[in-house]
């Protein structure tokens, strides 16, 4: 079994990339030390944890060229699902954000022409009463990938650290011990062989309004709007101080907090995969020349005649 050690992705200078992204963004590097940070992508956090998000002169991308990119990126993430069958690799991949920061489409983006089988979506519900009486990791831990496998949390175990304390759903002293516990945990997943990925999808303030706003609006979306986005809504400069505690406790050198900006959603999710692609040590597929082989030839009475029902065709 292929064993990922913590010393393979304890920087972003050290891995030898198999994959090259030739935009003009990128995720940019790992949080670190949250004083005084001026980020290599040219924000920087304000006085109460807001980002500015990209360039305003940068305009958003256009879909031909995002579906461009992303069909090549989909043939690179196919060669990484390859990859992780055939070596037996074990990769967690976390998501975190404010609310409408685009987890879920960043992940539908990564996960729509790969294999459900090898990457596979993890999206808790509330914690049952049962749940909420275990050890706090214990309902994660039978979701952590075995061999072969690719897990993709849509929020995960920092449910703790963020919308459980913005909230109070957890005490002050739980969320502190949870902080100071997770960093073990997480080293001791990496050490088992699991390449740990996390990310957090910052999204600025204006842009969280407009697409709440257009949940609000839009009835395809309505389903999208809980009473939980409305509440967290009027809590920003609290879930900004969270996430900071979070990136101060949590940001390690075996377990990295990657930050990328959401406002513009195509290039956020073309960047973060571009960066995903870069931290996995996958090969490439090679080209198969594959012919199609003749049909074998049937007879006409060997044909079925069953009779058939065929739904109607208003279209």
């Amino acid at each position: 079994m292929l064993e990922l050690g913590a010393s393979a992705y304890s920087n972003g200078d050290g891995l030898m990339s198999k994959h090259k992204y030739e935009g003009k963004h990128e995720v940019g590097q790992p949080v670190g030390a949250r004083s005084g940070v001026v980020h290599s992508d040219g924000w920087t956090p304000g006085p109460d944890g807001t980002t500015p998000g990209y360039d305003a002169a940068i305009p958003k991308m256009k879909r031909k060229e995002y579906e461009h990119e992303l069909r090549r990126l989909h043939g690179e993430l196919v060669a990484v699902q390859e990859w992780v069958k055939d070596t037996g690799a074990k990769v967690c991949i976390v998501f975190e954000g404010r609310d409408t920061a685009g987890k879920g489409g960043t992940i539908k983006a990564i996960t729509e022409r790969v294999s459900p089988r090898v990457f596979r979506v993890v999206a808790l519900p509330a914690p049952t009463d049962r749940e909420k009486s275990q050890m706090y990791i214990q309902r994660y831990l039978s979701h952590f990938p075995a061999a072969g496998e690719v897990m993709i949390f849509d929020r995960s175990w920092y449910n703790r650290a963020g919308v459980e304390r913005v909230m109070g759903f957890c005490t002050p002293e739980e969320t502190r011990r949870f902080l100071e516990l997770a960093p073990g945990v997480e080293k001791a997943m990496v050490d088992s062989g699991i390449l740990l990925l996390k990310y957090w999808l910052e999204v600025s303030p204006e842009e969280q309004t407009r697409r709440l706003q257009s949940r609000i609006d839009d009835p395809r979306k309505i389903w999208k709007l809980s009473d939980m986005d409305l509440l967290s809504y009027q809590r920003w400069s609290e879930y900004s101080q969270a996430r900071d505690d979070m990136f101060a406790g949590t940001d390690t050198a075996w377990a990295p907090w990657w930050v990328a900006h959401s406002d513009d959603k195509k290039r956020a999710r073309l960047n973060i995969i571009s960066h995903l692609l870069d931290r996995i040590p996958y090969a490439s597929l090679e080209h198969r020349d594959v012919e199609l082989p003749d049909r074998r030839a049937v007879a006409d009475d060997q044909e079925p005649t069953i009779p058939l029902r065929y739904i109607p065709t208003p279209y």
